[in-house]
């Protein structure tokens, strides 16, 4: 039996603006149901990856497959319905409710002019149910908080059942019990639909946690790939960063930790402590 096409292939990517590249020769493959977290120092190049795979960063050079299909040839409507992509936040209509953002995620899916039948709303319905923003339904996006909107931007992108879903710091609004709720059902979607998902991720053990690879960038080139405990060490992460981490295994799964090195550790000078 043919195995099937990889979620998305890079090849040799030369992307940037202007004519001056920010990725330089990235290469790695993405397969149905993984998760790949891109992690990297700021201005790695790393959401510019993101906007390459999606066309808004022009190619200077390699190749995008997606689904077996050339990236460059797909018309944009086609690109829509196997590409969903959850931007870092920015600007949404405020006057919109949440079940209307999600149902933005059927439009790929509608004729033009067509209205959203009753599965499209249940579609919609069951992606806030599952990024637990259910209750989010009938609020309007300008009265919920930053991690809310942002429950409900991976709501939209879900609801659009793509088969590569593309996440620029979706955990940057949200505490840490959200973010962890923010990785479930893209994990479920992911072990039982066959969704493939690239995130980028600025905190490392998140991304060592909650990935099955990772991408690690620097000056716009893969300084590494492959599993989290072989990627996320001290000396690379020393590479990549230029300076110390300690990096031990999380104690209930093994994971990595990675926490900044703080030899000195923190100053109690002028504190006390009731007795």
């Amino acid at each position: 039996m043919t195995a099937p096409p990889s979620a998305l292939c890079v090849d040799q990517l030369r992307a940037g603006y202007r004519r001056r590249p920010v990725l330089v020769d990235v290469s790695f493959t993405l397969s149905p149901g993984r998760i790949l977290g891109v992690v990297g120092p700021n201005g790695s190049g790393k959401s510019t990856l993101i906007r390459a795979i999606t066309r808004v960063a022009p190619l200077q050079g390699g190749q995008v497959v997606i689904a077996g299909r050339d990236a460059t040839r797909m018309k944009p409507a086609e690109l829509a319905r196997l590409v969903a992509v959850v931007p870092q936040l920015g600007q949404l209509p405020e006057e919109f409710t949440g079940l209307e953002m999600a149902l933005l995620g059927r439009t790929p899916h509608l004729r033009l002019l067509q209205s959203e039948s009753a599965r499209d709303r249940s579609i919609a319905l069951q992606a806030l149910v599952q990024c637990d923003a259910a209750h989010l339904a009938d609020r309007r996006i300008g009265e919920m908080s930053g991690g809310e909107r942002q429950r409900v931007l991976v709501a939209r992108a879900l609801a659009q059942e793509p088969q590569l879903l593309l996440l620029d710091e979706p955990t940057s609004h949200l505490d840490l019990v959200h973010q962890a709720a923010l990785f479930a059902p893209v994990r479920s979607r992911c072990d039982h639909a066959g969704l493939a998902a690239l995130v980028v991720v600025h905190d490392l053990t998140l991304a060592a946690q909650f990935c099955d690879a990772v991408l690690l960038l620097a000056g716009g080139q893969v300084l590494a790939f492959g599993p989290p405990a072989v990627v996320l060490t001290a000396p690379v992460l020393r590479g990549a960063f230029g300076g110390d981490v300690d990096v031990f295994p999380h104690p209930r799964t093994g994971r990595p930790v990675v926490l900044p090195r703080g030899d000195a550790g923190p100053s109690t000078r002028g504190v006390s402590h009731a007795g």
